[in-house]
């Protein structure tokens, strides 16, 4: 059983090593506005999606653990993923 895994693995590591590394729009401006944005702009931004609404009040829950975190913490957080973004060119 592990050597199909395994095999699969590889070729996928050979066949797909050309994958799109973009980052899309929507994904950065929903990872600034939860880690820095007030819940009702962050509120707004989700609903934008059209989710459930238990979406919605899951995502508003961790987004109340996440603002106990300092802003600076936070804010250190939101640099290093931009600085991952430019170092990969997106």
């Amino acid at each position: 059983m592990h050597l199909p895994i395994s095999l699969l693995l590889v070729t996928l590591a050979l066949c797909c090593y050309e994958a799109n590394a973009l980052v899309c729009p929507s994904v950065v401006a929903e990872s600034t506005t939860f880690l820095v944005g007030n819940p009702y702009d962050f509120k707004l931004l989700l609903e934008s999606y059209d989710p459930p609404s238990e979406v919605v009040q899951a995502k508003l829950e961790l987004k109340k653990c996440t603002d106990e975190m300092s802003l600076e913490s936070r804010q250190l957080i939101v640099n290093t993923l931009e600085k991952i973004m430019m170092k990969c060119d997106l």
